[in-house]
């Protein structure tokens, strides 16, 4: 059974991944920052349809945590065949000129820093240079790379453009190393991180602009991260894919 890492899998676009990648046939390791009530709910949730998951603790934007995580996930599933680099934060809606720099940090931290950090442990153990058998990462981008964030988040919006870069560069950087490397660019979906910005309802709000008429669900992105993960997606190298409803 091919084992699969998902940071921030405890909900919304995450946990969706998770679920589904388990019922492709995964086993799956569940990671968390802080909610471990949700991410033991994932997990119940495989186990009880007969899929194999655990649940791994880890701040991504902190070394130690990263270590601790991958280590765990060798320990437990003793090989490592794929990474979804989904863990990431946004803040209260606000202008540039209204920005601390401990905001800013703490975006890059977790969203660019934990996506490096990430990636270059699963390297480590997938990469054939490094006697892997290789594998795939997908990383988990934003719309918002395209769009800017004017006005909301430009700092989240411009941790996601590193994301679409780091995800050319790597893919091609490993590509004969037998690893794949793609990112996933949802926009407007309907996930409790809104409540994060301070606006829970606003992937509703905005309906109107979205050409589809509608945000998306995390399931719906879920469907594309795993179909990345597959061997379906088998010569499908630096791909940036727009799930977006057409924003």
């Amino acid at each position: 059974m091919k084992a699969v890492l998902v940071t921030g899998g405890s909900r919304g676009i995450g946990a969706a991944v998770c679920r589904l990648a388990a019922r492709s046939g995964y086993a799956v390791a569940v990671n968390f920052a802080s909610n471990e009530e949700a991410a033991r709910r994932v997990v119940a949730e495989i186990d009880a349809s007969g899929g194999e998951a655990f649940a791994v603790k880890g701040d991504v934007g902190t070394e130690a945590d990263v270590m601790a995580m991958f280590e765990a996930v060798d320990k437990r599933f003793g090989r490592l065949d794929a990474l979804v680099n989904n863990a990431g934060v946004v803040d209260l809606v606000a202008r540039v000129d209204e920005m601390s720099a401990e905001r800013i940090e703490r975006i890059l931290r977790i969203n660019v820093l934990g996506a490096f950090l990430c990636a270059r442990e699963a390297i480590k153990r997938m990469s054939t240079r490094h006697g892997g058998r290789g594998g795939v990462i997908v990383n988990m981008s934003s719309a918002a790379a395209r769009l800017g964030g004017v006005g909301l988040y430009v700092d989240y919006a411009a941790s996601k453009g590193a994301i679409d870069t780091m995800t050319i560069g790597l893919s091609r950087e490993v590509a004969r190393e037998g690893i794949r490397v793609n990112a996933v660019r949802p926009g407007m979906i309907d996930t409790e991180i809104h409540a994060d910005s301070g606006d829970p309802d606003r992937a509703r709000k905005i309906a109107d602009t979205i050409p589809v008429g509608r945000p998306g669900t995390a399931e719906e992105i879920a469907n594309a991260v795993v179909w990345l993960l597959s061997d379906e997606a088998s010569y499908v190298q630096g791909a940036i894919l727009d799930v977006s409803g057409g924003r």
